[in-house]
């Protein structure tokens, strides 16, 4: 089982927080699209799974009309072992979905929509730079909610100026249209990013973490009230509803990155293509992939299972770390844990470690700190 990741570069504007890959001119799509085609051609002996999940994210993939994305997914059904019935998703903005998209999307081979809401609120929106308005953002579902069945949302919180009572609205107002998953993250100042700029020139007010948290812990109790399990972090998912995609990522899959700025990971090593369209698009034309790789020790490997596992709602298996890494890295996670347990942020229950409800909201602190740094 494997996934295939596409980056689309393109955005129709840069949003205040936004760090990711992406140029705001669409001159090079067709090149883009081609040597997308082309990379999966010339990367198809690095994949031998067969591929369960595709996912196109940007950059706003919903940019490229439906018969674009179609061409990428014809290359990679003939280029790669596809199962009958793979999760396919795209993320999408809400400026971007009328109803005549959504609908030429349906009949594609796209069966799942992640569209990026962000906020119900206009002043949100316009803080954060985004496309799209309020009224787009209830729109899009709506009309998604006649074609899709399975979708999701992103909301971010955390925001400045955003009171509790702003974000619980923004909740309820998810929860009111019954979408069927929730992918929630915590506004972060990115480096190099407007938002960090604005910040230092006192335009918009600082991002405060205990804000952040207030928000998360709202969220959970709300969505846990309304049926949804938390199976990551950042994700909420209603049973049958949980993304495919993100679960192999967090169970430390194999995966595929295509694309500018794409990254991979097999399982020995990641590798990440160049995050500049032009040398993209001219080394894929003379048959390279521009890419750096890094190969991973086992303490590599320790720490990325520990940081991915923690995340989740399965957490840690005591017995899977003894079999993957030994007994001397299964005695120093025990060791760094005690602290954590002690003060109630983590718990063992049935063989696994778990991060409890207190500590939910540090669980990437508390990763860190079962970290083994100096062992190779």
């Amino acid at each position: 089982m494997a996934g295939i990741y596409i980056h689309i570069p393109f955005c129709k504007q840069a949003c205040h927080y936004c760090d990711f890959h992406f140029s705001t001119s669409l001159k090079k799509r067709d090149e883009i699209i081609t040597a997308i085609c082309k990379e999966l051609e010339l990367r198809k002996h690095e994949m031998s799974q067969e591929v369960t999940t595709i996912y196109f994210g940007g950059g706003t993939p919903s940019v490229l009309m439906p018969s674009e994305i179609e061409l990428i997914i014809n290359q990679l059904h003939k280029q790669y072992k596809v199962i009958s019935h793979p999760e396919i998703t795209l993320e999408a903005n809400p400026d971007d979905l009328s109803e005549k998209i959504i609908r030429e999307f349906s009949k594609s081979p796209i069966n799942r929509l992640s569209i990026g809401v962000q906020s119900f609120f206009e002043e949100d929106l316009k803080l954060m730079n985004r496309a799209h308005n309020a009224a787009e953002a209830y729109k899009s579902i709506e009309l998604t909610k006649q074609y899709f069945e399975n979708y999701s949302i992103d909301l971010i919180y955390g925001i400045p100026q955003m009171s509790n009572q702003r974000w619980l609205e923004n909740i309820d107002k998810a929860m009111q249209l019954n979408v069927p998953h929730l992918s929630c993250y915590a506004l972060t100042v990115e480096p190099n990013t407007a938002l960090q700029t604005f910040i230092k020139k006192g335009v918009i007010a600082p991002v405060e973490d205990a804000v952040a948290q207030e928000h998360h812990s709202l969220l959970v109790e709300v969505t846990e009230k309304m049926g949804y399990n938390n199976y990551e972090f950042s994700n909420f998912g209603k049973k049958g509803f949980y993304s495919q995609n993100n679960m192999a990522y967090w169970q430390g899959k194999p995966y595929l990155g295509v694309g500018p700025s794409a990254h991979s990971y097999n399982g020995e090593q990641r590798s990440w293509n160049i995050a500049n369209n032009s040398i993209y698009l001219k080394k894929i034309t003379k048959g390279e992939v521009p890419q750096e790789i890094e190969k991973l020790s086992l303490t590599d490997k320790y720490n990325e299972y520990v940081m991915t596992r923690l995340r989740t709602m399965w957490g840690i298996s005591l017995d899977e770390v003894n079999t993957l890494f030994g007994k001397t890295y299964l005695e120093y996670l025990h060791k760094q844990a005690q602290q954590h347990i002690t003060n109630g942020l983590l718990e063992i229950k049935e063989q696994r470690m778990l991060v409890t409800k207190k500590g939910k909201f540090l669980s990437d602190g508390i990763a860190s700190d079962l970290f083994l740094l100096n062992l190779q």
